[in-house]
């Protein structure tokens, strides 16, 4: 049986990716898509494992060749995107696939794949949590943190057009939240 696509978008400090590794360890046979990018690998990274590296020229063929359910420049010549056939791979592998993507991109792959995937917007209490979130965080500069006040107020805009909104002001009750639409939609 296919693998089912589960997409998660947030404003940055919404808790997206702590819901997202909750959800990762319940057993529900899960997987991240795997993104393609032209920046180097960091660390420990493998091609192929976190991301699949390419060249700029690259990745502009695969969009010249509409290969991507959805990519974006990040910078000049830093790209992210979703191969389709990679989606394709892991989804004829019976795997279920979670895309922690920006809003714009899980527009993208909603509207590319309809019913087939679920999409879920993580909305923060307010504007101002978020700031104080971001703050606490203390991982940005105060520029930084203005600018990401800026995107999310976009970002929130863009929550209507997600199937689900779950509203993180107690994170507790957020995971159970989205395990239970997880859970349903994976029946």
């Amino acid at each position: 049986m296919k693998g089912k696509l589960l997409i998660f978008a947030a404003p940055s400090g919404s808790g997206k990716s702590t819901l997202v590794q909750y959800l990762m360890d319940k057993g529900l046979n899960l997987h991240f898509s795997i993104s393609t990018t032209t920046r180097q690998p960091r660390g420990t990274e493998q091609n192929g494992v976190e991301y699949y590296f390419i060249t700029p020229k690259e990745f502009r063929q695969h969009i010249a060749n509409d290969d991507f359910v959805e990519y974006e420049e990040v910078y000049a010549d830093r790209f992210y995107g979703t191969l389709k056939s990679e989606v394709e791979r892991q989804r004829e592998e019976g795997q279920n696939i979670i895309f922690d993507v920006d809003v714009n991109g899980g527009k993208n792959i909603k509207k590319h794949y309809g019913e087939e995937a679920k999409s879920i917007f993580i909305m923060p209490p307010s504007i101002e949590e978020l700031r104080n979130r971001l703050v606490k965080r203390a991982t940005d500069a105060p520029e930084v943190i203005e600018q990401r006040i800026a995107r999310a107020e976009y970002e929130i805009s863009q929550a209507k057009y997600f199937d689900h909104i779950v509203i993180n002001d107690d994170l507790e009750t957020a995971k159970q939240e989205v395990l239970q639409i997880v859970a349903d939609f994976l029946r």
